[in-house]
């Protein structure tokens, strides 16, 4: 599903246009020449490129500042509230929605809780939160054209089409065309993964890195690639699933229909199970889990430490595959990490194969008003469809 143009948007129409901008955006200010020697296009392709959206006014010049020899420089810079974008991310209880400028940068966030996971309470619930958000500010109404939807699981990007969706219990579900009979804007639906691994490439722990990776731990286990710059779908959309790759042959069964998947392991239901059966208490919940895992239980610092051998070893498959510069690590189950660190980077540095050891391991806290960011950014990429 290819989202119209709306009139009076950025002309960012050609390859030339995308690098220039998508430079300035990260980057700016930034001098033409600095942009020509940045992106190794020519400074007369960089002129060209950039007339029109100073014309449209997505980009500013500067003063000029003289740089001590020749002529002075006038740096190019992004106009952040030339447009506005909504971000609406959907989890199996609530809605989380933001609107941010040109840069992502959060001006607003609402979070509405979900009456059902039915696809028509969602569409519904997606609509007032987008009026919602634009009743905020007039400037809001005015300049905003495009929202980004997201959600876990196998999403088309493309069509705009759900295919699965664990938590919701989804499973074909048209999203981008329901949503466009009740909301008059852009709309982009994409996996809430991919979506974050966007704002990182452009303003988080990606800029300047030509390849990584994020990896999300909570609910889901979850990994957006970043190779030679652009974010990696792969031919059917599901390119990063670390969360399915086997890491235990004798291990449980995962609502993926396979076993012994990361996400079987070591997702926070998954902690939560096995330290159920561990402990014969079926009424635990994760923070009584971890806290009885801090106090020295026996029983589930050994659930934490078999997730945490998970996901070393979906780290390192991922790494000796692809070979990023960084892993970005991510995701509500950070709140445990000091429960699984350890097995985490031991394993990896065994199973990561010669300098792919080597890869730097970030850790990212994650609020649930990032994940909305995230739509926000696919919101910003319309900009680049012709």
């Amino acid at each position: 599903m290819t989202p119209r143009r709306q009139s009076g948007r950025a002309p960012v129409t050609s390859p030339a246009a995308a690098t220039v901008f998508t430079t300035v955006l990260t980057q700016g200010p930034v001098s033409r020449v600095d942009v020509a020697r940045r992106t190794g296009l020519s400074s007369a392709a960089v002129t060209k490129a950039s007339r029109p959206l100073i014309e449209a006014g997505y980009l500013v010049e500067m003063d000029s500042a003289q740089g001590g020899v020749g002529r002075p420089a006038s740096p190019l810079n992004l106009r952040a509230d030339r447009e506005f974008f909504l971000g609406v991310k959907i989890t199996d209880r609530e809605l989380i929605g933001v609107v941010t400028d040109l840069r992502s940068q959060i001006l607003v966030t609402k979070f509405h809780q979900l009456p059902s996971r039915k696809v028509d309470a969602v569409v519904d619930g997606v609509s007032e939160m987008v009026t919602e958000l634009l009743a905020e500010s007039k400037a809001y109404k005015q300049r905003t054209h495009c929202v980004g939807v997201t959600v876990a699981g196998d999403v088309d990007r493309d069509e705009g089409f759900v295919r699965y969706s664990p938590f919701l219990h989804w499973r074909d579900v048209p999203l981008a065309d329901l949503l466009a009979e009740k909301i008059d804007l852009e709309i982009t639906v994409d996996n809430d993964v991919k979506a974050i691994t966007v704002a990182e490439r452009w303003f988080g722990d990606g800029v300047g890195a030509d390849s990584f990776a994020l990896v999300t731990l909570g609910t889901g286990i979850g990994c957006g690639l970043v190779v030679n710059g652009s974010v990696v779908t792969g031919s059917h959309g599901v390119a990063g699933e670390i969360g399915h790759i086997p890491v235990f042959g004798d291990g449980p069964l995962c609502h993926c229909g396979a076993t012994g998947c990361v996400e079987a392991i070591a997702s926070t239901d998954a902690i939560v199970g096995q330290a159920r059966t561990a402990t014969g208490e079926p009424g635990l919940t994760m923070e009584e889990v971890i806290t009885g895992a801090r106090l020295g239980d026996v029983a589930l610092r050994r659930v934490f430490a078999r997730a945490g051998v998970a996901i070393g070893r979906g780290l390192a498959s991922m790494a000796n595959l692809v070979g990023p510069e960084r892993i970005i690590v991510s995701g509500e189950g950070l709140d445990a990490y000091d429960l699984f660190a350890d097995e985490i980077r031991e394993t990896f540095t065994t199973q990561a194969f010669g300098a792919a050891a080597h890869c730097e391991l970030i850790l990212r806290p994650l609020p649930f008003e990032e994940w909305a960011r995230g739509a926000a950014a696919i919101a910003v990429q319309t900009l680049f469809i012709s």
